[in-house]
């Protein structure tokens, strides 16, 4: 049987590797973050690593058609890749797109077409990608926010977007920390 990340990774790649290399690293990166957490996912640990790896698909040079990745990576994956839902979900609510939709006026479009996954989903999907640089590798979420803020400036719809994210970013951070430390205090 095949699973979600044997379809996943040569997508992304297909998709990411030649037009946009170092969002292709970023996406490896968080797809290994992942991994990092598997032990709280249980059987939803292919799902999510799925969705890490696909998360930023919509900055695609082809799939771009709103400008808002999450979106435009939704409506490819459930239109043309025929995705399963959750990832779909999944990747359209991804880090907190909902605040970033609000600011673009597409609230409306991302909600209408796109339920939000469980909290432990999304927490879990918004960690690995706030604890990844844009190389892929490992940071945290304070340092990846101010690196955001400095790529697009403070000023900037994204710059802006973030910092109105932060808490909530924060929050599924500490959220997914503490799954991880109360699984790992649990007797084998």
């Amino acid at each position: 049987m095949s699973t979600l990340t044997e379809w996943a990774y040569p997508l992304a790649e297909s998709l990411l590797a030649d037009p946009l290399p170092r969002r292709w690293k970023h996406c490896l990166g968080v797809a290994e973050r992942a991994r990092t957490i598997a032990l709280i996912l249980g059987q939803d640990a292919d799902l999510l690593e799925a969705a890490a790896v696909l998360h930023d698909i919509g900055y695609a040079p082809d799939l771009a058609k709103t400008g808002f990745h999450p979106l435009d990576g939704a409506r490819y994956l459930r239109d043309v890749a025929v995705a399963d839902e959750q990832v779909v979900n999944l990747i359209a609510h991804h880090s907190c797109s909902w605040l970033e939709a609000d600011a673009r006026g597409l609230r409306a479009e991302l909600d209408g077409e796109f339920p939000r996954e469980s909290e432990h989903l999304n927490d879990a999907l918004c960690y690995c990608d706030m604890n990844t640089t844009p190389d892929g590798t490992p940071t945290n979420p304070v340092d990846r926010i101010n690196e955001i803020t400095g790529r697009y400036g403070p000023d900037s719809l994204i710059g802006k977007f973030i910092r109105r994210a932060e808490p909530e970013i924060l929050a599924c951070t500490c959220r997914v920390l503490e799954r991880v430390a109360a699984a790992k205090r649990q007797p084998m």
